[in-house]
């Protein structure tokens, strides 16, 4: 009876689960192997940080996905983004794949040396008797019937006047979240007929062209906005994605630290691009490699440690991948492999040889 009466409080909504180790309410950023490594999904209430790698690409694929996902779960979306057009953006959303077998048969198979077959990967596979995280193709576009039944709204910048942030924008896009959440009955207090959750989506917040007159006060606006974001979603069905270029902050009053404690889940994204990694043979077969910084405390006394620390991100032609970072196995002798065999065998036969030689 008690377990029973514990259920029935958890809210059944489309696209959501409740997480395994304290029932927090989860739902898919769109990447399954992301959500696993994270702890299942990202939970209702909480804003999750991407710091995006250096030219910002990787993570402009990773906020589609979480978008995309919105749009496949029938779940409302606000996208909002200074540098990119919201419109163009939701245009350039990757088409959902339907059926998985498919997807997964199709995939490339290697061949790899014995020593690596018996290493666990990360399960990038939906789990659970409803589905939880989709795949995408990143070649295709997102089916227009699916955008025309979608709830998404986009921001667009107006002259709404204030007097706590010096740059109006982020008064404007803070007075929109919280118009969306009480015209469409997203506090945890109201009771609509039927539940939904809100998924906020914001592009490279913090970019040059969300600076003020002066850098105290660029960085003053930005904290004051991530306070006020994060009590408006700790009352509400609603989760954020925020993507921000953490590049061009100078971290003399540790920005990067300040604004990773005022989100929930924060990671970091690091690109091979431009720099020496690129043409290391060790990295050969990823293009950045992913930090885990922050991971979500809602609801425990302490954050969970994550399982795997040497991540890796690789973009396919129609997928991103999340996965363990990996030593390339050796298929054939190498010049210096052949040169330490000889070593070794000229040390051998010049000693004498007992019982103990191997």
């Amino acid at each position: 009876m008690t377990s029973t009466k514990f259920k029935s409080k958890i809210p059944t909504i489309p696209g959501t689960k409740p997480s395994v180790k304290n029932s927090q309410l989860l739902i898919s950023t769109g990447i399954p192997s992301l959500d696993h490594m994270i702890g299942g999904g990202l939970p209702v209430g909480s804003i999750f940080l991407i710091e995006e790698d250096k030219y910002g690409l990787y993570a402009k694929v990773m906020l589609k996905y979480f978008v995309a996902e919105g749009v496949v779960t029938s779940q409302p979306v606000l996208v909002a983004s200074q540098d990119v057009e919201p419109s163009k953006f939701v245009s350039e959303l990757p088409a959902v794949v339907n059926d998985l077998e498919t997807e997964v048969t199709n995939s490339d198979h290697m061949k790899i040396a014995w020593r690596y077959q018996n290493m666990r990967v990360v399960d990038s596979s939906p789990t659970g008797s409803q589905a939880f995280g989709h795949f995408y193709d990143l070649t295709k576009s997102m089916q227009q019937e699916l955008l025309e039944q979608a709830d998404i709204k986009e921001w667009h910048q107006g002259d709404r006047q204030n007097d706590t942030f010096e740059n109006t924008a982020y008064s404007d896009l803070l007075r929109t979240v919280q118009e969306t959440l009480h015209n469409g009955e997203y506090s945890v207090d109201e009771t609509p007929e039927k539940r939904k959750i809100l998924r906020i989506a914001i592009h490279s917040l913090g970019s040059r062209l969300w600076l003020c007159d002066t850098v105290d006060s660029s960085r003053c606006d930005l904290f004051k906005f991530l306070y006020c974001l994060r009590a408006l979603l700790r009352n509400s069905y609603a989760v954020g994605l925020i993507t921000t270029p953490v590049n061009t902050f100078g971290n003399n009053d540790a920005v990067v630290e300040r604004i990773e404690h005022m989100s929930d889940i924060a990671i970091r994204l690091e690109s091979f691009a431009g720099s020496a990694k690129e043409t290391n043979p060790l990295f050969k077969d990823y293009h950045g490699l992913l930090y885990m910084n922050k991971l979500s405390a809602l609801n425990m006394l302490a954050p969970q440690c994550p399982q795997f620390r040497d991540l890796a991100f690789k973009l396919r032609r129609k997928k991103f991948i999340i996965e363990i970072l990996h030593l390339p196995p050796e298929f054939a002798d190498t010049a210096q492999r052949e040169q330490d065999d000889a070593i070794i065998s000229g040390c051998m036969s010049g000693s004498r040889k007992n019982i103990l030689d191997f």
